[in-house]
């Protein structure tokens, strides 16, 4: 029993290391490696959301506001990802990403959203090779005014299903389409939507 235990083992690490050494697949032209886009997916989003803040703020700190603050609330449960204040304007960010050939119809955003002032969804898409930002995808209202309503769009339901593959809906969460987002090419464009 044991022997077989140790074999069956040694065949999981095997496979392992197999995929974290595999060549990259394709999906069409876009070439991705399974070690940093999938498997890693969190780090990722966590690096795109620094880049894209630090792009930000190197536009407002290039057109003279650098008095900007950045704030990301402890809990994830608000509806947004990070506040933005510049120039007495508040910004409560949702934010989304997607790689250059994705082909996502909508996004899910929380009702919360709606409640804080400045509420905005910027959908960023990237190069999967170069982590490189552009172009952006906008939801939301002009500096001062709240996030457009959301209340009417569908329900988003839950990724996984119960114990019988039902999956429960998600009340809070509304799925907007890509239709409703205006593009945005630069994130110089992007400043200028959220400030001003």
């Amino acid at each position: 029993m044991e022997r077989n235990e140790t074999r069956l083992l040694k065949q999981a690490l095997t496979h392992s290391r197999k995929l974290e050494t595999s060549r990259p697949f394709q999906t069409g032209t876009l070439e991705m490696r399974t070690t940093n886009h999938s498997t890693r997916s969190s780090h990722r989003e966590m690096l795109l959301e620094h880049l894209l803040v630090g792009e930000i703020l190197r536009h407002l700190w290039i057109r003279g506001d650098a008095n900007v603050e950045v704030l990301k609330p402890q809990v994830d449960d608000a509806g947004y990802d990070i506040v933005l204040v510049c120039n007495a304007v508040t910004r409560h960010i949702q934010l989304k990403t997607s790689h250059a050939t994705a082909k996502r119809a909508n996004v899910d955003i929380h009702l919360n959203l709606e409640k804080k002032e400045g509420g905005c969804v910027i959908w960023t898409f990237f190069d999967p090779r170069t982590l490189k930002l552009g172009p952006f995808l906008w939801f939301g209202g002009s500096p001062g005014d709240r996030l457009p309503k959301i209340q009417g769009f569908r329900i988003a339901k839950h990724t996984k299903g119960d114990a019988t593959g039902k999956k429960a809906f998600r009340p809070s969460i509304r799925l907007v389409p890509k239709g409703k987002f205006e593009p945005i090419n630069s994130v110089s464009a992007l400043v200028t939507r959220l400030f001003g």
